[in-house]
């Protein structure tokens, strides 16, 4: 089920992208936060890496929720996105899945690994979150 959740929603999130995407980024706060060459650059980068490059993003925790919409904002045809994205889900929570089983035997050792993974994750979201700010701030200053 939690698949077919992250699959639907990201689908959806894909089409709302699609729809009104572009539209935002023309807007005069979308053109502040994403410039036309930014968006150029990524339609690009969609462009030539493809379908793997969609699984492969997909798989990192910060890109996991930013390839559905610029897929859908850049054109990437519905069938060939959805697909990646539902094979790169499979694949995370289906190693996910493996993980807990295998590993669900030792709970000490599983939850000290957690924390340890969980700490490094959030320095590393406070600091992507500090540079987001960083760069919005300024492109939202000039």
């Amino acid at each position: 089920m939690t698949w077919v959740g992250n699959v639907g929603s990201a689908a959806l999130v894909y089409a709302v992208g699609r729809r009104y995407g572009r539209a935002f980024f023309s807007g005069r706060i979308g053109r502040r936060l994403l410039s036309e060459r930014t968006l150029a650059h990524i339609a690009e980068a969609y462009a030539r890496h493809g379908i793997w490059g969609i699984m492969v993003s997909r798989l990192l925790p910060v890109w996991r929720a930013v390839v559905p919409p610029f897929a859908g904002m850049v054109g990437v045809p519905a069938p060939r996105a959805i697909l990646s994205m539902a094979v790169a889900s499979g694949v995370y929570y289906g190693a996910l899945t493996f993980l807990v089983a295998t590993l669900g035997t030792n709970f000490e050792t599983v939850t000290h690994a957690l924390a340890r993974a969980n700490l490094v994750f959030g320095i590393v979201a406070v600091v992507l979150l500090l540079v987001f700010v960083r760069w919005t701030y300024r492109r939202l200053k000039s």
